[in-house]
């Protein structure tokens, strides 16, 4: 068995390159098994431990090919549903709790992405792509905040939506289940998100227009790479997952809601 693993620098008297490992092993006919730059492997033991992980390393590419090869449902078939005009006409009656609720979308964008890296430091594919999504969500909460602060619009505190936490409570409490089923929501909120940025732009002022026009490619981007990174840490075929919460997110977005907010439901007056 290997007992113990040291890391070498490269020295005049070392014949071990910079980046090199020596395994010192207690295996009869395997003094050492070098891995580095050259790897140097001696016996029966070392070609079966070279497949291995050759084997290993060949399955991950290949099924890193078979996800990124599938293909993913358009946003219009992802929804189940689009959202009610009344929804439209009360956000263009409440503009300024629009870009206020809007700024915590992406502050709370952003807050997801970086609170997955720290739960799951292992997933090096969901480290790049959530630090991408953090640095973008951010970027997109100071241009929207720019355009509150030009517009006089004072930022102040709003209570949450139901949408998220309401999606939420349908998360299994099992790994990988419970990654997987965070993915999947944080895909509808991004495809909700971009649905309704396409669906404000036609009725808004030439700023906003081309403000909200931008966000369509990186929201939908976002999208995608919630749903593949599900798809990738998933055990088992997503589908059945995703159309369970495909109707809990129909049902938000149809249901009436008393307090309007970027991703509320069918609007209801308070008592």
């Amino acid at each position: 068995m290997i007992s113990r693993f040291c890391y070498l620098h490269s020295s005049p008297q070392s014949p071990i390159n910079i980046g090199s490992w020596d395994f010192v092993t207690r295996w009869p006919h395997l003094k050492t098994i070098r891995i580095g730059y050259i790897i140097e492997l001696k016996g029966i033991y070392a070609w079966l431990l070279q497949f291995a992980i050759i084997r290993c390393f060949v399955g991950y590419l290949i099924n890193k090919l078979i996800i990124a090869m599938q293909p993913l449902p358009e946003l219009d078939d992802f929804l189940l549903c689009k959202t009610p005009e009344e929804w439209i006409q009360v956000a263009l009656d409440e503009p300024e709790i629009l870009l206020i609720d809007h700024a915590n979308c992406e502050k709370k964008a952003a807050s997801t992405a970086l609170r997955l890296m720290f739960r799951y430091p292992e997933h090096v594919d969901l480290q790049y792509k959530m630090s991408r999504l953090a640095r973008e969500e951010l970027r997109h909460f100071e241009q929207v905040f720019a355009i509150m602060q030009a517009r006089g619009v004072v930022y102040q505190k709003l209570g949450p939506a139901r949408y998220a936490s309401a999606l939420r409570s349908g998360v299994r409490t099992h790994e990988p289940a419970t990654l997987v089923d965070i993915l999947i929501i944080g895909a509808f909120i991004e495809a909700r998100s971009c649905e309704r940025f396409a669906a404000l732009a036609p009725h808004l002022d030439e700023t906003l227009n081309k403000f909200y026009c931008s966000l369509l490619k990186s929201e939908h981007r976002h999208f995608q790479d919630y749903l593949r990174l599900a798809m990738q840490y998933s055990e088992e075929p997503i589908a059945e997952r995703v159309s369970f919460f495909a109707e809990m997110e129909k049902t938000l977005i149809l249901s009436p809601d008393t307090d309007f907010r970027f991703h509320s439901g069918l609007p209801q007056p308070k008592d």
